[in-house]
């Protein structure tokens, strides 16, 4: 199938009452293990490649970004591809060549003003080039001479008279908030601030996104989804999965040379993650 874009996924999540879900790609192993759960669930996904993820591939978008995609061409079901946390402008302008519909460029640890600044030039970059793009607002600092806290920063929280002035500022299509969740959590328990993400909600007139959501327990996840948010995002998780098939397969041979004997019980990890994922987030709307 052709890739599907961010936007029209996002768009029919908030139509429906549902939430698009998104997860993060570090290998071909990765995209083929969530591009495998969309098709056995029959749910749409977005494929998401950071710029950490780029750099672990020597700082080249291409090769990583042009796989994906091909392994989303291939599905069965809708699935987009999507640059997630970037911050170095000269990648972002690489995107144009690389088959994203969709960028979150992130400014969030510049102070208020150079972040609004640099988030609307990436938002008029992007647009002229029919990008779809995501931004992120924590505590955006100053006051008592705070510094800048991005989203998932340890009690970092987004007011919603904030975020709704930055949002009019960059003019940016979805905006990643602060509600209680943190990256790279190997535990789900976060505990979300949903009368907040409600408020955000009534402030916000873009898209909510969820960053962090690996941390956050089953039933928390679908209270956000109900309280406002349209985006969800998912990596730890994956990468949970996949280190612990792949450990438990190494510990048992400790004679295997093959790696795809270990990738592949890493793979099959991953794509029962994804699929619990996507059944729970397509139930959401519940």
């Amino acid at each position: 199938m052709p890739l599907t874009s961010t936007a029209d996924l996002v768009g029919r999540a908030a139509g429906s009452g549902h939430a698009a879900a998104a997860f993060n790609v570090i290998t071909l192993e990765h995209a083929e293990a969530i591009v495998d759960a969309a098709e056995r669930v029959g749910a749409p996904a977005i494929l998401q490649i950071s710029e950490n993820a780029v750099r672990y591939h020597g700082g080249r978008v291409l090769p990583i970004t042009r796989a994906a995609a091909e392994v989303a061409r291939a599905a069965a079901v809708d699935v987009s591809l999507h640059l997630d946390h970037v911050r170095d402008e000269d990648l972002l302008r690489q995107v144009a060549d690389a088959g994203v519909s969709s960028v979150m460029y992130d400014a969030a640890g510049l102070p208020y003003a150079a972040n609004v600044e640099a988030t609307r030039r990436a938002a008029d970059w992007a647009h002229e080039r029919g990008l779809w793009l995501e931004a992120e607002l924590g505590r955006i600092g100053g006051k008592d001479g705070e510094a800048p806290l991005d989203a998932h920063a340890p009690g970092a929280r987004t007011d919603p008279d904030q975020a709704a002035g930055y949002v009019a500022a960059t003019r940016v299509d979805a905006l990643a908030v602060a509600v209680g969740s943190s990256h790279a959590m190997t535990t789900r328990t976060a505990s979300l601030d949903h009368a907040l993400i409600g408020k955000l909600r009534d402030a916000v007139g873009v898209p909510l996104v969820l960053h962090g959501s690996s941390g956050v327990p089953d039933e928390e996840l679908v209270r956000a989804v109900g309280a406002g948010i349209v985006k969800i995002n998912i990596g730890t998780a994956l990468n949970v999965a996949f280190t612990a098939a792949t450990r438990a397969h190494l510990a048992g041979d400790p004679a295997v040379t093959d790696p795809r004997a270990y990738l592949s019980r890493g793979r099959a990890a991953m794509t029962e993650t994804v699929a619990h994922f996507l059944r729970l987030l397509g139930s959401s709307a519940g």
